[in-house]
């Protein structure tokens, strides 16, 4: 999936006919081309026209008969073909967890056991759901009915509704709960945020010397959203984006004052800051002296050393 450097994130109200529960076909509204987000949760259902579906920086196979659980936020992309066919079902986090009190960026710290039913959106990254004809023709028959309730809603029918979206996801956790409890036991949610981790640490410490890094662009590249790098970075470290790449701007100034004869204004430069003045401010704020100081002072500490 193309990295970009502005992933839209929609809202329920921007996608949905209703703020709870909406469920369409490819004729009742737009569909995404390109790589997108939502503070919603949605399941994709595949009745015909093989295509792939990617999720986060993963590509997976989306063929005819597939469901695709896409989490909150999750960055993602299923480019549908022109003849294809497709179920999409949208619906809040308090629709389908409403006894759950966590923000939806900290779903995938919450073990199977305290809610099974998101196991098949926190593993997408690591199993392609692909039914065979017969349960497929299960899962049809529930959608056809969710589609009839919701659109022409009662007394009952958000009961109704959330009875037949927990058949379909159980139906599906049923199928491949060797493969789920597998990847549960081994952290494997935990693993793709630490690979993400990796991807943001990477792409930092290559873009350090760029004075335009910043959070938007190291979120693009980790295929997370702003808020959400944002959120694991205060979890993970304590710091914010800007403390972080800060910190490392001093850490690579520090080395390079001590470790070579640049000029003040090329270090500078090499740390990503584009003005001279403003890097010594903050140098100085760090270390207590401005570059030219520090690198005296520390010189001579190592000369009598």
């Amino acid at each position: 999936m193309p990295v970009a450097t502005a992933v839209p994130t929609f809202a329920m109200q921007q996608r949905s006919e209703r703020p709870d529960f909406y469920i369409r076909d490819k004729l009742g509204g737009s569909t995404a081309t390109t790589p997108h987000r939502h503070e919603y949760f949605q399941i994709q259902v595949n009745l015909g026209g093989d295509t792939v579906q990617h999720i986060g920086n993963v590509q997976r196979p989306f063929p005819r008969r597939a469901l695709a659980f896409i989490l909150p936020h999750r960055v993602h992309l299923i480019p549908h073909p022109p003849v294809g066919e497709f179920i999409v079902i949208n619906f809040d986090q308090s629709f389908l967890l409403p006894h759950v009190q966590c923000s939806p960026l900290d779903l995938e710290d919450l073990s199977i056991t305290q809610a099974p039913e998101l196991s098949p959106f926190r593993f997408q990254e690591h199993l392609d759901f692909i039914l065979d004809p017969e349960p497929f023709d299960d899962i049809r028959e529930l959608i056809e009915r969710m589609r009839r309730v919701d659109s022409s809603r009662a007394f009952g029918s958000r009961e109704y509704l959330k009875g037949c979206l927990l058949q379909l996801i159980g139906s599906v956790c049923q199928r491949y709960a060797e493969g789920l409890q597998a990847l549960a036991a081994t952290n494997a949610a935990q693993a793709s945020r630490r690979n993400a981790m990796a991807r943001m640490n990477d792409y930092v410490r290559k873009h350090l010397a760029d004075p335009e890094l910043n959070l938007k662009k190291a979120a693009a590249a980790t295929y997370l959203s702003p808020h959400y790098l944002t959120h694991w970075l205060r979890k993970e470290t304590g710091k914010s984006f800007s403390e972080m790449v800060l910190e490392r701007r001093m850490h690579q100034a520090r080395s390079l004052l001590l470790n070579g004869s640049k000029a003040v204004g090329e270090i500078a430069r090499l740390c990503g800051f584009a003005d001279e003045a403003y890097f010594s401010r903050r140098f100085r704020q760090a270390h207590g002296l401005p570059p030219g100081q520090f690198r005296r002072r520390e010189g001579l500490v190592g000369a009598a050393g």
